[in-house]
Protein backbone atom coordinates (compact mmCIF):
# COMPACT_ATOMS: atom_id res chain seq x y z
CA UNK A 1 0.00 0.00 0.00
CA UNK A 2 3.14 2.13 0.45
CA UNK A 3 4.47 4.34 -2.24
CA UNK A 4 8.51 3.47 -2.63
CA UNK A 5 9.06 7.38 -2.85
CA UNK A 6 7.94 8.71 0.65
CA UNK A 7 5.63 5.86 2.14
CA UNK A 8 2.50 7.56 1.51
CA UNK A 9 -0.22 5.04 0.48
CA UNK A 10 -1.61 4.67 -3.09
CA UNK A 11 -3.99 1.75 -3.20
CA UNK A 12 -7.62 1.42 -2.00
CA UNK A 13 -7.48 -0.16 1.51
CA UNK A 14 -10.43 -2.19 0.56
CA UNK A 15 -8.67 -4.15 -2.50
CA UNK A 16 -5.48 -4.74 -0.23
CA UNK A 17 -6.65 -8.07 1.57
CA UNK A 18 -7.90 -11.60 0.01
CA UNK A 19 -10.27 -13.10 1.54
CA UNK A 20 -8.23 -15.88 2.88
CA UNK A 21 -6.54 -12.97 4.83
CA UNK A 22 -9.55 -11.66 6.34
CA UNK A 23 -10.65 -15.21 7.03
CA UNK A 24 -7.40 -15.92 9.69
CA UNK A 25 -8.65 -12.73 11.40
CA UNK A 26 -10.07 -14.05 15.20
CA UNK A 27 -12.68 -10.77 15.59
CA UNK A 28 -16.52 -11.05 16.05
CA UNK A 29 -16.96 -10.59 12.24
CA UNK A 30 -15.10 -13.27 10.86
CA UNK A 31 -15.66 -15.55 13.89
CA UNK A 32 -19.69 -15.32 14.47
CA UNK A 33 -20.60 -17.17 11.35
CA UNK A 34 -19.19 -20.49 9.76
CA UNK A 35 -16.22 -19.88 7.34
CA UNK A 36 -18.95 -20.24 4.14
CA UNK A 37 -20.44 -17.28 5.26
CA UNK A 38 -19.79 -13.59 3.69
CA UNK A 39 -20.09 -11.16 6.94
CA UNK A 40 -21.13 -7.88 6.09
CA UNK A 41 -23.19 -7.49 9.18
CA UNK A 42 -21.32 -5.75 11.85
CA UNK A 43 -19.05 -2.42 11.40
CA UNK A 44 -15.54 -3.88 10.69
CA UNK A 45 -14.07 -2.77 7.90
CA UNK A 46 -12.36 -5.49 5.39
CA UNK A 47 -9.09 -3.25 5.34
CA UNK A 48 -5.24 -3.54 6.59
CA UNK A 49 -4.54 -0.89 9.57
CA UNK A 50 -3.29 2.51 8.29
CA UNK A 51 0.61 2.30 8.04
CA UNK A 52 0.63 5.63 9.94
CA UNK A 53 -0.97 3.63 13.22
CA UNK A 54 0.70 0.69 12.30
CA UNK A 55 3.96 2.46 12.66
CA UNK A 56 2.57 3.73 16.07
CA UNK A 57 1.99 0.44 17.06
CA UNK A 58 4.49 -0.64 16.35
CA UNK A 59 7.05 1.93 17.61
CA UNK A 60 5.19 1.51 21.26
CA UNK A 61 5.70 -1.84 21.48
CA UNK A 62 9.25 -2.03 20.39
CA UNK A 63 9.85 0.60 23.12
CA UNK A 64 7.51 -1.55 25.83
CA UNK A 65 5.47 1.49 26.35
CA UNK A 66 1.97 -0.43 27.34
CA UNK A 67 1.60 1.85 30.47
CA UNK A 68 -0.73 4.36 31.45
CA UNK A 69 -1.83 7.18 29.19
CA UNK A 70 -0.80 10.73 29.60
CA UNK A 71 -1.77 14.31 27.87
CA UNK A 72 -3.80 15.54 26.00
CA UNK A 73 -2.23 14.62 22.23
CA UNK A 74 -5.53 12.75 21.23
CA UNK A 75 -7.88 15.73 21.71
CA UNK A 76 -5.14 18.01 20.08
CA UNK A 77 -5.39 15.87 16.63
CA UNK A 78 -8.74 16.09 16.79
CA UNK A 79 -8.89 19.26 16.91
CA UNK A 80 -6.49 19.77 13.87
CA UNK A 81 -8.81 17.46 12.04
CA UNK A 82 -11.59 19.12 12.59
CA UNK A 83 -10.40 22.18 11.76
CA UNK A 84 -8.75 20.99 8.51
CA UNK A 85 -12.21 18.94 7.38
CA UNK A 86 -14.75 20.21 8.56
CA UNK A 87 -13.80 23.92 9.74
CA UNK A 88 -14.10 23.31 13.29
CA UNK A 89 -11.82 25.95 14.08
CA UNK A 90 -12.70 26.69 18.14
CA UNK A 91 -12.58 23.30 19.08
CA UNK A 92 -11.29 23.76 22.63
CA UNK A 93 -8.82 20.86 23.92
CA UNK A 94 -9.81 21.77 27.30
CA UNK A 95 -13.26 21.12 26.67
CA UNK A 96 -13.03 17.09 26.44
CA UNK A 97 -11.99 14.30 28.29
CA UNK A 98 -11.11 10.67 27.26
CA UNK A 99 -13.74 7.89 27.43
CA UNK A 100 -13.14 4.30 26.71
CA UNK A 101 -15.38 4.59 23.56
CA UNK A 102 -18.10 6.37 22.45
CA UNK A 103 -20.98 4.55 23.57
CA UNK A 104 -19.37 4.51 26.89
CA UNK A 105 -18.99 8.09 26.89
CA UNK A 106 -22.80 8.36 26.02
CA UNK A 107 -23.49 7.03 28.53
CA UNK A 108 -21.51 8.45 31.17
CA UNK A 109 -22.83 12.29 29.74
CA UNK A 110 -26.20 10.81 30.15
CA UNK A 111 -25.38 10.29 33.51
CA UNK A 112 -24.51 13.85 34.17
CA UNK A 113 -27.05 15.59 32.45
CA UNK A 114 -30.21 13.02 33.31
CA UNK A 115 -31.50 11.04 36.37
CA UNK A 116 -32.59 7.99 36.36
CA UNK A 117 -35.90 7.41 35.32
CA UNK A 118 -35.98 9.97 32.34
CA UNK A 119 -36.31 10.23 28.69
CA UNK A 120 -33.99 9.86 25.94
CA UNK A 121 -35.23 10.40 22.94
CA UNK A 122 -33.59 8.52 19.17
CA UNK A 123 -34.55 8.79 15.75
CA UNK A 124 -35.36 5.34 14.93
CA UNK A 125 -34.56 3.21 12.84
CA UNK A 126 -31.29 4.28 14.67
CA UNK A 127 -28.08 1.64 15.94
CA UNK A 128 -29.61 -0.61 17.85
CA UNK A 129 -27.08 0.01 21.55
CA UNK A 130 -28.59 3.27 22.14
CA UNK A 131 -31.80 1.65 23.39
CA UNK A 132 -29.43 -1.28 24.93
CA UNK A 133 -27.54 0.91 26.65
CA UNK A 134 -30.38 3.64 27.45
CA UNK A 135 -31.99 1.03 29.06
CA UNK A 136 -29.15 -0.49 31.27
CA UNK A 137 -28.39 3.51 32.58
CA UNK A 138 -31.74 3.21 33.76
CA UNK A 139 -33.06 5.64 31.38
CA UNK A 140 -36.34 5.49 29.28
CA UNK A 141 -36.50 5.77 25.20
CA UNK A 142 -38.90 7.49 23.50
CA UNK A 143 -38.90 7.15 19.67
CA UNK A 144 -39.50 9.84 16.98
CA UNK A 145 -39.73 7.98 13.60
CA UNK A 146 -37.44 9.36 10.84
CA UNK A 147 -39.41 10.60 7.96
CA UNK A 148 -40.44 8.64 4.61
CA UNK A 149 -37.07 10.19 3.06
CA UNK A 150 -35.10 8.60 6.64
CA UNK A 151 -34.23 12.55 7.50
CA UNK A 152 -35.16 13.76 10.84
CA UNK A 153 -38.62 14.53 11.36
CA UNK A 154 -39.02 17.66 13.11
CA UNK A 155 -42.56 17.53 13.63
CA UNK A 156 -42.15 14.01 15.27
CA UNK A 157 -38.87 15.13 17.46
CA UNK A 158 -41.57 18.08 18.47
CA UNK A 159 -43.89 15.63 20.23
CA UNK A 160 -40.91 13.60 21.15
CA UNK A 161 -39.74 16.30 22.91
CA UNK A 162 -42.94 17.30 24.73
CA UNK A 163 -43.66 13.49 25.57
CA UNK A 164 -40.05 13.74 26.98
CA UNK A 165 -40.93 16.58 29.35
CA UNK A 166 -43.27 14.47 30.85
CA UNK A 167 -41.49 11.21 32.07
CA UNK A 168 -38.83 13.29 34.17
CA UNK A 169 -36.91 16.71 34.89
CA UNK A 170 -34.06 16.55 32.48
CA UNK A 171 -34.65 15.23 29.50
CA UNK A 172 -31.87 14.35 26.61
CA UNK A 173 -31.67 13.69 23.21
CA UNK A 174 -29.38 10.99 21.58
CA UNK A 175 -28.58 12.21 18.26
CA UNK A 176 -26.60 10.10 15.71
CA UNK A 177 -24.97 12.06 13.23
CA UNK A 178 -24.14 11.12 10.45
CA UNK A 179 -27.12 8.37 10.89
CA UNK A 180 -26.86 4.66 11.51
CA UNK A 181 -28.13 2.53 9.62
CA UNK A 182 -29.57 5.20 6.75
CA UNK A 183 -26.08 6.94 6.06
CA UNK A 184 -28.02 10.34 5.98
CA UNK A 185 -25.57 13.10 6.97
CA UNK A 186 -27.73 15.68 8.70
CA UNK A 187 -27.53 19.31 7.09
CA UNK A 188 -26.51 22.33 9.08
CA UNK A 189 -30.11 23.68 8.38
CA UNK A 190 -31.60 20.51 10.16
CA UNK A 191 -29.17 20.65 12.63
CA UNK A 192 -29.94 24.59 13.34
CA UNK A 193 -33.44 22.93 13.97
CA UNK A 194 -32.90 20.98 16.24
CA UNK A 195 -31.02 22.81 18.38
CA UNK A 196 -34.26 25.05 18.42
CA UNK A 197 -36.35 22.68 19.56
CA UNK A 198 -34.04 21.34 22.08
CA UNK A 199 -33.60 24.98 23.69
CA UNK A 200 -37.63 25.21 23.59
CA UNK A 201 -38.46 21.99 25.46
CA UNK A 202 -35.65 22.03 27.76
CA UNK A 203 -33.63 19.12 25.77
CA UNK A 204 -29.96 18.39 26.27
CA UNK A 205 -28.39 16.85 23.02
CA UNK A 206 -25.58 14.52 23.12
CA UNK A 207 -24.19 13.63 19.40
CA UNK A 208 -22.78 9.94 18.39
CA UNK A 209 -20.51 11.44 15.64
CA UNK A 210 -18.36 8.22 15.41
CA UNK A 211 -18.90 8.35 11.75
CA UNK A 212 -18.19 12.09 10.69
CA UNK A 213 -14.67 11.10 8.98
CA UNK A 214 -17.09 8.91 6.84
CA UNK A 215 -18.35 11.47 4.94
CA UNK A 216 -18.86 10.70 0.84
CA UNK A 217 -18.81 13.15 -2.23
CA UNK A 218 -21.87 14.97 -2.02
CA UNK A 219 -22.06 15.82 1.33
CA UNK A 220 -20.25 17.43 3.86
CA UNK A 221 -20.66 17.20 7.63
CA UNK A 222 -21.53 19.21 10.40
CA UNK A 223 -20.05 19.02 13.86
CA UNK A 224 -23.21 19.49 16.14
CA UNK A 225 -21.12 21.64 18.55
CA UNK A 226 -20.83 23.98 15.74
CA UNK A 227 -24.24 24.86 15.27
CA UNK A 228 -26.28 27.98 17.01
CA UNK A 229 -27.87 26.98 20.27
CA UNK A 230 -25.79 24.13 20.64
CA UNK A 231 -23.61 25.32 23.50
CA UNK A 232 -24.40 23.10 26.87
CA UNK A 233 -24.74 20.05 23.90
CA UNK A 234 -21.80 17.35 23.69
CA UNK A 235 -20.53 15.48 21.08
CA UNK A 236 -18.79 11.78 21.46
CA UNK A 237 -16.20 10.84 18.55
CA UNK A 238 -13.36 8.43 17.80
CA UNK A 239 -11.06 7.47 15.14
CA UNK A 240 -12.63 4.05 15.54
CA UNK A 241 -14.82 3.77 12.63
CA UNK A 242 -13.25 5.70 9.74
CA UNK A 243 -9.51 3.78 10.43
CA UNK A 244 -11.19 -0.14 11.99
CA UNK A 245 -9.88 0.72 15.38
CA UNK A 246 -13.01 -1.05 17.50
CA UNK A 247 -10.34 -3.36 19.07
CA UNK A 248 -7.94 -0.35 20.27
CA UNK A 249 -10.38 1.47 22.81
CA UNK A 250 -10.22 4.84 23.45
CA UNK A 251 -12.78 7.79 22.47
CA UNK A 252 -13.62 11.58 22.99
CA UNK A 253 -15.94 13.44 24.74
CA UNK A 254 -16.67 16.84 24.19
CA UNK A 255 -18.63 19.60 25.47
CA UNK A 256 -20.11 22.57 24.13
CA UNK A 257 -19.25 25.71 26.49
CA UNK A 258 -22.11 25.93 28.57
CA UNK A 259 -21.69 22.13 28.75
CA UNK A 260 -18.16 22.49 30.67
CA UNK A 261 -19.06 22.28 34.03
CA UNK A 262 -20.92 19.40 33.19
CA UNK A 263 -18.05 17.63 31.84
CA UNK A 264 -16.07 18.79 34.88
CA UNK A 265 -18.02 16.42 36.91
CA UNK A 266 -17.45 13.34 34.62
CA UNK A 267 -15.94 10.99 37.58
CA UNK A 268 -12.60 10.61 37.38
CA UNK A 269 -12.17 6.67 36.54
CA UNK A 270 -13.64 7.27 34.04
CA UNK A 271 -10.15 8.21 32.26
CA UNK A 272 -8.71 4.75 33.62
CA UNK A 273 -10.61 2.92 31.08
CA UNK A 274 -8.84 3.82 27.58
CA UNK A 275 -6.29 2.00 26.47
CA UNK A 276 -2.95 3.72 26.17
CA UNK A 277 -2.16 1.70 22.60
CA UNK A 278 -5.25 2.82 21.68
CA UNK A 279 -5.10 6.38 22.23
CA UNK A 280 -1.60 5.89 20.23
CA UNK A 281 -3.61 4.68 17.55
CA UNK A 282 -6.38 6.92 17.25
CA UNK A 283 -4.34 10.24 17.49
CA UNK A 284 -2.23 9.11 14.85
CA UNK A 285 -5.03 8.14 12.60
CA UNK A 286 -6.51 11.68 13.51
CA UNK A 287 -2.77 13.48 12.83
CA UNK A 288 -1.68 11.53 9.89
CA UNK A 289 -3.60 9.00 8.62
CA UNK A 290 -5.57 11.42 6.16
CA UNK A 291 -4.28 10.23 3.01
CA UNK A 292 -5.22 6.54 3.60
CA UNK A 293 -9.10 7.81 4.48
CA UNK A 294 -8.92 9.64 1.43
CA UNK A 295 -8.11 6.22 -0.38
CA UNK A 296 -10.49 4.74 1.61
CA UNK A 297 -13.88 7.34 0.91
CA UNK A 298 -12.92 6.79 -2.58
CA UNK A 299 -13.82 3.32 -2.76
CA UNK A 300 -16.40 3.28 -0.55
CA UNK A 301 -17.46 5.88 -2.93
CA UNK A 302 -17.24 3.48 -5.86
CA UNK A 303 -18.67 0.44 -3.57
CA UNK A 304 -22.35 2.51 -3.14
CA UNK A 305 -22.39 2.45 -6.93
CA UNK A 306 -21.45 -0.49 -7.22
CA UNK A 307 -24.04 -1.98 -5.08
CA UNK A 308 -26.73 0.20 -6.44
CA UNK A 309 -26.12 -1.84 -9.89
CA UNK A 310 -25.89 -5.09 -8.44
CA UNK A 311 -28.98 -4.68 -6.83
CA UNK A 312 -30.78 -3.50 -10.09
CA UNK A 313 -29.64 -6.84 -12.08
CA UNK A 314 -30.04 -8.83 -9.02
CA UNK A 315 -32.59 -7.75 -6.12
CA UNK A 316 -34.70 -5.04 -8.17
CA UNK A 317 -37.01 -4.87 -5.99
CA UNK A 318 -35.18 -4.12 -2.63
CA UNK A 319 -35.22 -0.07 -1.98
CA UNK A 320 -31.66 1.46 -1.90
CA UNK A 321 -31.16 5.01 -1.25
CA UNK A 322 -27.63 5.55 -1.52
CA UNK A 323 -25.91 6.53 1.82
CA UNK A 324 -24.07 9.71 1.95
CA UNK A 325 -22.13 8.87 4.46
CA UNK A 326 -20.96 6.04 6.69
CA UNK A 327 -20.19 2.51 5.18
CA UNK A 328 -23.68 1.11 5.41
CA UNK A 329 -26.28 0.52 3.23
CA UNK A 330 -29.89 0.25 4.73
CA UNK A 331 -31.96 -2.16 2.20
CA UNK A 332 -35.31 -1.81 1.84
CA UNK A 333 -36.52 -5.23 1.34
CA UNK A 334 -40.32 -4.84 2.36
CA UNK A 335 -40.99 -5.96 -1.53
CA UNK A 336 -39.68 -9.46 -1.38
CA UNK A 337 -42.83 -10.99 0.50
CA UNK A 338 -40.38 -12.49 3.02
CA UNK A 339 -42.22 -13.25 6.55
CA UNK A 340 -40.61 -10.19 8.91
CA UNK A 341 -42.13 -11.60 12.29
CA UNK A 342 -39.65 -11.00 14.88
CA UNK A 343 -37.98 -14.12 16.72
CA UNK A 344 -39.43 -14.54 20.41
CA UNK A 345 -38.53 -11.91 22.68
CA UNK A 346 -37.11 -10.05 19.80
CA UNK A 347 -35.87 -5.97 21.00
CA UNK A 348 -34.95 -3.38 19.49
CA UNK A 349 -31.37 -3.23 20.87
CA UNK A 350 -30.74 -6.58 20.87
CA UNK A 351 -28.44 -7.43 17.92
CA UNK A 352 -27.97 -10.87 17.97
CA UNK A 353 -31.57 -11.44 17.21
CA UNK A 354 -32.25 -12.21 13.47
CA UNK A 355 -35.64 -12.17 11.58
CA UNK A 356 -37.67 -11.72 8.06
CA UNK A 357 -34.93 -11.06 5.18
CA UNK A 358 -31.58 -11.00 7.38
CA UNK A 359 -32.54 -14.70 8.46
CA UNK A 360 -33.72 -15.89 4.81
CA UNK A 361 -30.02 -14.24 3.51
CA UNK A 362 -28.39 -16.08 6.10
CA UNK A 363 -29.74 -19.53 5.60
CA UNK A 364 -30.22 -19.41 2.13
CA UNK A 365 -27.43 -17.14 0.37
CA UNK A 366 -25.09 -17.83 3.48
CA UNK A 367 -24.66 -13.78 3.52
CA UNK A 368 -24.72 -11.95 7.31
CA UNK A 369 -26.63 -8.98 7.58
CA UNK A 370 -28.21 -7.36 10.17
CA UNK A 371 -31.93 -7.69 10.60
CA UNK A 372 -33.31 -4.31 10.55
CA UNK A 373 -35.96 -4.88 13.72
CA UNK A 374 -33.42 -4.59 16.22
CA UNK A 375 -32.88 -0.89 14.68
CA UNK A 376 -36.23 0.35 16.17
CA UNK A 377 -39.53 1.35 14.93
CA UNK A 378 -39.03 1.59 10.75
CA UNK A 379 -36.75 -1.17 10.87
CA UNK A 380 -38.78 -4.29 10.53
CA UNK A 381 -38.67 -5.61 6.96
CA UNK A 382 -35.09 -4.42 6.00
CA UNK A 383 -31.06 -5.17 6.67
CA UNK A 384 -28.33 -3.24 7.47
CA UNK A 385 -25.23 -3.94 4.78
CA UNK A 386 -21.76 -3.24 5.67
CA UNK A 387 -20.27 -2.40 2.00
CA UNK A 388 -16.90 -1.75 3.52
CA UNK A 389 -15.56 -4.53 1.60
CA UNK A 390 -13.85 -5.34 -1.78
CA UNK A 391 -15.68 -5.05 -4.91
CA UNK A 392 -15.51 -8.66 -5.50
CA UNK A 393 -16.49 -9.96 -2.02
CA UNK A 394 -19.71 -7.08 -2.39
CA UNK A 395 -20.25 -8.45 -5.98
CA UNK A 396 -20.31 -12.05 -4.89
CA UNK A 397 -23.07 -11.46 -1.78
CA UNK A 398 -25.37 -9.66 -3.75
CA UNK A 399 -25.31 -12.21 -6.33
CA UNK A 400 -26.00 -15.14 -3.66
CA UNK A 401 -28.64 -12.88 -2.25
CA UNK A 402 -30.22 -12.75 -5.78
CA UNK A 403 -30.40 -16.44 -6.21
CA UNK A 404 -31.66 -17.15 -2.88
CA UNK A 405 -34.68 -14.98 -3.59
CA UNK A 406 -35.29 -16.25 -6.91
CA UNK A 407 -35.22 -19.94 -5.38
CA UNK A 408 -37.37 -18.87 -2.61
CA UNK A 409 -39.91 -16.91 -4.71
CA UNK A 410 -40.15 -20.42 -7.03
CA UNK A 411 -40.48 -22.80 -4.79
CA UNK A 412 -41.15 -21.35 -0.90
CA UNK A 413 -41.50 -24.64 0.88
CA UNK A 414 -39.31 -27.02 -1.06
CA UNK A 415 -35.54 -27.15 0.16
CA UNK A 416 -34.85 -24.77 -2.60
CA UNK A 417 -31.53 -23.42 -1.50
CA UNK A 418 -30.25 -26.56 -2.39
CA UNK A 419 -30.19 -25.10 -5.97
CA UNK A 420 -27.93 -22.20 -4.76
CA UNK A 421 -24.56 -22.70 -5.26
CA UNK A 422 -22.15 -21.42 -2.76
CA UNK A 423 -18.50 -20.46 -3.76
CA UNK A 424 -16.35 -18.10 -2.42
CA UNK A 425 -14.91 -14.95 -4.78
Amino acid sequence: MASPVDGSPTQNPLTVLTLAELRQRTSVKWRMHPPDVLPLWVAEMDVPLAPVVADALRRAVDLGDTGYPHGTAYAEALGEFAAERWGWHDFRVERTAVVPDVMMGIVEVLRLVTDPGDAVVVCSPVYPPFYAFVGHADRRVIEAPLGPDLRIDLAALDEAFRRAREYGRRPAFLLCNPHNPTGVVHRRDELEAVADLADRHGVRVVSDEIHAPLVLSGARFTPYLTVAGAENAFALTSASKAWNLAGLKAALAVAGPRAAADLDRMPEEVSHGPSHLGILAHTAAFRAGGRWLDLLLDGLDANRTLLETLLAKHLPSVGYRRPEGTYLAWLDCTGLGIDTERPAGGEPGVASDLAGPAQMFLDRARVALSSGHVFGTGGTGFVRLNLATSPAVLTEAVTRMGHAVGAQQASPRTGADDEIHHHSP
